[in-house]
């Protein structure tokens, strides 16, 4: 009981230390109409996003500009260790003001356990669609969270790379299994890859595999319970993502996402299926970097290929914030168009609120083909619930793949079973 009460002693001590102490009022800010004295007020915004976090503190300084008295800090933690940490800051009343959600099923855990304020009658929440918010609700329909934008993945290539072993932009899945061999045969990693952290594999699959399995009309079927994951065409889709094995790093099963992000900064990898957040640290790492993007490849010619897209996390309120007016400022700052063109400029990403037009050419093809071309990420979407989730149960039992120790077919099998256990189709 001792080493327990230690533990949790020194896990909240970490979480106040990370995650910030709610706002706490500084120094003198003058005084209002009425010659009453304000205060500066300094809120906590906390994150997964590390790697944003220049990007995030220059949104922020233009905020201020038109909020002087309301100061932000911005303090990020590692993906990894986020929802961990956060969890134990929401328990112990320590979170900060303003808290990044996990889309989905991520953010309606967290409404649900009432941390959250309800965001419904927040001044400009109608200048974002209202699909977005469906990533950002409770149980209870009501609104938790300001989404930022649509998240889209696609293979992302190396020109130099491509150039030197003579190869173009594969039309077909064939010739990109053809790009993969001629880079292997010139000495060239194909695909970057890092299989240890499973969201990695989930995201890669669901890039790969909707051409296969039929994109929006099995996501359909699926859900009203006219098909499962034993289908042979999911069956197949994994499949396709095993025959890709020859084409990863050496011991790829042992490097983590970041690991595998880095061999394509790197140029030491020829390719790498990736989301839209990871354009701007690509971009950070590597400033010479001369690359670009394609979808995936259609089965035949002629076809269109499929980007996959999800709405990304969004922004909530701490319920215990000693400073929700100030917080819900900075909420409304975030439905504005001035918000989303700063969003997309600074953090090259495809913006939630409506009107907003990327500059950078690749965020506007990005923009583009999940307009025309895009699909749904099946198991973030719908199937991120169960303990553990369908998700995460796809995403092991592709590990236990990858380590020769399942079938596809046995990865469909569980990610049924972890389905029926929870999953109710609406027919």
């Amino acid at each position: 009981m001792k080493n327990s009460s230690k533990l949790m002693a020194a896990s909240l001590a970490v979480a106040m230390t990370v995650a910030g102490i709610a706002g706490c009022s500084s120094k003198d800010a003058g005084t209002n109409a009425g010659g009453e004295k304000k205060e500066n007020v300094k809120l906590t915004m906390t994150s997964w996003r590390v790697e944003d976090t220049k990007q995030y503190e220059k949104i922020i300084e233009e905020f201020k500009k038109a909020n002087p008295g309301i100061d932000i800090e911005f303090k990020a933690q590692k993906a990894t260790e986020y929802d961990t940490i956060l969890d134990t800051a929401l328990k112990g009343g320590q979170a900060a003001d303003i808290i990044q959600l996990r889309p989905y099923s991520g953010a309606t855990k967290i409404a649900d356990a009432g941390y959250l304020e309800p965001l419904d009658s927040l001044k400009g929440i109608s200048n974002i669609d209202a699909s977005y918010y469906e990533a950002a609700k409770g149980s209870d329909g009501k609104i938790y969270g300001i989404p930022l934008s649509t998240n889209t993945t696609q293979i992302y290539y190396n020109k130099k790379l491509f150039e030197k072993a003579g190869v173009s932009v594969p039309k077909t899945w064939d010739e990109l299994v053809q790009v993969a061999k001629t880079l292997k045969e010139k000495k060239i990693t194909p695909f970057a890859l890092g299989a240890k952290d499973g969201w990695i594999l989930s995201l890669t699959h669901a890039t790969i595999g909707p051409d296969v399995y039929g994109g929006k009309d099995f996501v359909q079927k699926v859900l009203k319970g006219e098909t499962n994951f034993k289908d042979a065409k999911f069956v197949d889709s994994i499949k396709r993502f095993n025959d890709l094995t020859p084409y990863f790093p050496e011991n790829f099963t042992g490097l983590s996402a970041t690991d595998g992000q880095a061999l394509f900064f790197t140029e030491q990898a020829a390719m790498y299926i990736g989301g839209s957040f990871d354009l701007q640290p690509i971009r950070d790492k590597n400033k010479n970097l001369d690359f670009d993007f394609f979808p995936c490849p259609p089965a035949s010619s002629g076809g269109k290929g499929t980007i996959t897209t999800w709405v990304d996390g969004s922004f909530g309120v701490n319920k215990n914030s000693k400073h929700k007016a100030e917080a819900m400022k900075f909420m409304e700052f975030m439905t504005t168009k001035e918000f989303g063109q700063l969003f997309a400029d600074n953090l090259g990403r495809v913006s939630a609120v409506k009107g907003v037009t990327p500059k950078d050419p690749m965020v506007k093809k990005m923009a583009e083909y999940s307009e025309t071309i895009g699909t749904p990420y099946m198991i973030l979407i719908h199937f991120a619930q169960g303990n553990p989730s369908t998700k995460k149960t796809l995403e092991n039992e592709l590990q236990g793949m990858f380590l020769k120790q399942a079938t596809p077919e046995q990865v469909a099998q569980k990610v049924q079973e972890s389905a029926n256990s929870w999953f109710k189709p609406k027919k």
